[in-house]
């Protein structure tokens, strides 16, 4: 198995998952990638990552969703979680709060669209922890 630390990047935008990949290949990462929640989820009972980039808004399982069960469950609670959302600027056209966003309890948030370089920044700074 890789000493390298496990980093999934999970949303339903490819691009962004593509290019998210791409910015954070430049560290010693290992990258592992997920399209949806379900996805992701299903990935993460295989493999435990280090730390979940997690897009919000996405089908069959959002990012809320899913970040909370990570976080209440004993196995996967120490699992580092940063939010990848662009809620606030969605909040009137979507189901999506933000109470949702002040309730969840991911470790840490990064509003889209994505600045790659603030990215690998709040990377960094959260496995530091």
């Amino acid at each position: 198995m890789s000493s390298k630390t496990h980093i999934m990047v999970v949303d339903d935008d490819p691009d962004l998952v593509e290019s998210v990949c791409m910015k954070l290949s430049t560290g010693d990462y290992r990258i592992t990638k997920a399209y949806d929640g379900m996805d992701a989820f299903e990935k993460i009972k295989q493999e435990k990552p280090d730390l979940v980039l997690l897009d919000v808004m996405m089908p069959r399982k959002n990012g809320y969703e899913l970040c909370n069960e990570l976080k209440n469950d004993p196995q996967y609670k120490d699992i580092m979680v940063v939010l990848l959302t662009a809620v606030a600027d969605n909040v009137p056209s979507t189901s999506y709060t933000h109470l949702d966003g002040k309730s969840t309890l991911a470790d840490d948030y990064i509003a889209k669209p994505i600045d790659l370089d603030k990215l690998s920044e709040i990377v960094r700074d959260n496995l530091a922890r």
